[in-house]
Parts: C-alpha cells; sequence; structure tokens
C-alpha cells in the first residue's frame, strides 16, 4: 500500500462517526484536512516560458490540526526564536494533571487548560523568585499537548525553562547545568494554584458537566473530586539539560506545531481498523505497532482539536514578549553571548522557501526557465 494520511483515514471511517455531533472546530478541522493539498483548496499554476512545462501546486489548508501544513511554520518559528537563545543551560519540565480531572477538563477545555498555564506559571515565578530556591526571575515557555501516544486523551504542559535569570539588582545568576527546582515542591505548588483555580470557576458557576462529567453537577460529587485530588500526587517531571543552546529550540521545535499524530506513523488501514505506530511504555517505550477500529482512532483523533482562537504556546517572565526585547539584552551583555540574527524575518514566502529548501518557485525545475504563475481560487477559503 502506498503511503497511507489522515486524509485516507477520513475518507474510509469519517461515516462511521458521521452520525456524532461535531464541535464547529471539530467540523472546521475534518473539512479543512479532507480538502488539504487538493483542487477544493485552490491551487497556483505555473507554466515555463522557455520550455512550456507546466506545474500545478495545491494550496495546503493551514489548519493547525493537520498533519501536512506544518512543516514550514516550524521552522520560521524556530528561526525567530533563535534571536532570544542566551548561551545558559535549558531544561524541559513536564506538568501533568491526574487522570479523575480529564471528564471535566474536556467539558471545560478553554477554562481548564488556561487553569494549567496560569498554575504552572505562578510555580515557577514563585519557586524561582524564592531566595531558598534560587532567587532570580526566570523565563520559560509553555506549550500544551493533549495526547499521549496512542491518541488518548492526556492534558499536560511541555515548559522549557531558562536555567539562569536576573536577581533583584539586575545581576545574572544560574547554577550550572544542574536544575534548580525541586520537583517535589513543584508539584505540590502546582497541585495547589491549579485546585485553587478549579474551586473558583466552580463557585463562579462558569464550569460546564458534559459526558461523564455530569455527575459532578453535584455539590457532594464535586467536593469528593476535589478531596481525591489533594490527597494524590501530582505528577511534575524535568527532563535533562539540553547539549547547548542551539539545542534548545530545535528541540522545542518539535513540540510546539506538533499535532496529535503525524502521517508518517500511520502503518496501514482496511475496512475495519487502523494501525500505527505507538510508544509502548511497559518496553522503555520503544515505538510498536498498534491497530485499533477506525472509528475508535477518529474518535480519539478528535479529542485533540482546540478551541478556536486557543493560543497554546505562551510566553512567561524574561521571555515574555513586553520584557523579552529590554531584558534578554541585558541577559546577553551580562554572560558575553552574541545575538543570533534571523534569517526569515521579513522575508516573502518564495525567500523562505529557497533559504530553507533551495527551492526556487520562479524557475522551472527541468530548464530553469523563468515561471509564469497564476492562480486558480477553490472551493473553500484558506484556514
Amino acid at each position: 500500500m502506498d503511503d497511507v494520511t489522515i486524509q485516507d483515514v477520513l475518507e474510509q471511517f469519517l461515516p462511521t462517526i458521521a452520525d456524532r455531533s461535531f464541535s464547529d472546530e471539530q467540523f472546521n478541522a475534518i473539512r479543512c484536512i479532507r480538502s488539504c493539498r487538493t483542487a477544493e483548496m485552490g491551487a497556483h499554476v505555473s507554466e515555463c516560458e522557455s520550455c512550456h512545462s507546466t506545474f500545478i501546486h495545491y494550496n495546503s489548508c493551514k489548519n493547525r490540526h493537520c498533519p501536512m501544513c506544518q512543516g514550514m511554520d516550524v521552522n520560521e518559528w524556530i528561526d525567530l526564536r533563535r534571536e532570544d537563545v542566551l548561551d545558559a543551560p535549558y531544561f524541559h519540565t513536564v506538568f501533568s494533571i491526574p487522570s479523575q480531572l480529564y471528564p471535566l477538563v474536556y467539558s471545560n477545555q478553554r477554562l481548564l487548560y488556561d487553569a494549567m498555564y496560569h498554575a504552572a506559571n505562578k510555580t515557577l515565578a514563585e519557586l524561582s523568585g524564592d531566595p531558598k530556591h534560587f532567587g532570580a526571575r526566570i523565563g520559560y515557555i509553555c506549550i500544551l499537548h493533549t495526547w499521549g501516544s496512542k491518541l488518548n486523551y492526556h492534558p499536560h504542559l511541555h515548559t522549557i525553562v531558562l536555567g539562569g535569570g536576573l536577581d533583584k539588582n539586575n545581576r545574572w545568576k544560574d547554577k550550572g547545568k544542574s536544575f534548580f527546582l525541586p520537583v517535589k515542591v513543584m508539584s505540590a505548588v502546582f497541585k495547589k494554584y491549579y485546585l485553587e483555580e478549579l474551586k473558583q470557576l466552580r463557585e463562579s458557576e462558569k464550569l460546564v458537566y458534559n459526558g461523564t462529567a455530569v455527575n459532578l453537577r453535584n455539590s457532594y460529587a464535586f467536593k469528593g473530586l476535589v478531596n481525591l485530588l489533594y490527597e494524590k500526587d501530582w505528577i511534575v517531571y524535568s527532563k535533562k539539560t539540553f547539549a547547548g543552546a542551539h539545542e534548545v529550540f530545535q528541540y522545542l521545535g518539535k513540540y510546539t506545531h506538533r499535532i496529535a499524530i503525524s502521517n508518517r506513523r500511520i502503518i496501514d488501514y482496511d475496512d475495519e481498523s487502523v494501525t500505527f505506530m505507538a510508544k509502548d511504555y511497559k518496553a522503555a517505550g520503544v515505538y510498536k505497532p498498534l491497530t485499533i477500529s477506525g472509528e475508535k482512532f477518529l474518535s480519539r483523533f478528535l479529542l485533540h482539536v482546540l478551541p478556536k482562537g486557543f493560543v497554546k504556546i505562551r510566553y512567561y517572565g524574561i521571555l515574555s514578549c513586553r520584557c523579552k526585547r529590554d531584558k534578554i539584552t541585558l541577559c546577553r551583555n551580562l554572560i558575553g553571548c552574541e545575538k543570533y540574527l534571523s534569517k526569515l524575518r521579513d522575508k516573502t514566502v518564495a525567500e523562505k522557501l529557497l533559504l530553507l529548501y533551495n527551492r526556487d518557485i520562479h524557475k522551472c525545475s527541468k530548464c530553469s526557465g523563468n515561471l509564469m504563475t497564476y492562480r486558480l481560487p477553490g472551493r473553500y477559503m484558506l484556514c
């Protein structure tokens, strides 16, 4: 079988879940992914002035949940973020919430995803500013993922933490390659702030209770859940430090624009099932083929469509947009590292393609003659 794409799976199994009610965001994602790089999205047609060869390039849908539309965005994001990289340690920290919260979180995605960011931000700001732990203002970037390797629902935050910062006298401070915050304390503080916001949302009657969360409308059931969550140990862990400053955003680029599953992980499908590669955590996280029904595959995939306009990459501390221009310049001067200058800033699409992929869209790939290009409108506007 040729390479399998998410488009193939949608065409095969969408009728099996067509009777379900989709959110507007899910319906839009389905429509965009099915039409991506087809005539439905329109095309650019180029003809060579010399050899008269014709080339048709169908437009991408630009939907952020589409496996085929993230390549240039990732490269451009990495290039721009490298302007803020310091020659200092960076750490990868992951904030997770207990599975008992999942039904309520899915019913209130925007509110309770936001609560994860708020709790992580307060945790890192409080502990890093405490002289007992570090005593400096740091910077960090948080990215939400909602999936596990098997497409199961598993919301968590990937956070890249700058391993140094500015003390109250604006002097640079770091602890080398050792992570400077105790993860057990981070877990407890993250739990405290998250549950505080959860209770505030409940008291202000902003929460809704759908699906398997419907029983939480009952005040006793909700209180029982909160009590259980206070008793549990929440999971926050820090991975090893990065090998160098340049590696940080190359690594982070894998996370920023990643979606629940890429086309390369989908191996095969038939009339009933889909086989894809997933981590087997019982075998040290080795990727192995996993087969599930096509209906279940699509149902799981659609769990990870984010609310419209939801910002999943957020910047805090000295890396926040309002601070980084002055603070990063100060940090760079204090530790004596050069600033990277973006190659892609203010470039046209044609210039970016030439720089990234050595592809000149103004020249014929057969004879290098000049191309005349015109646009064919599609049925749908780009997302």
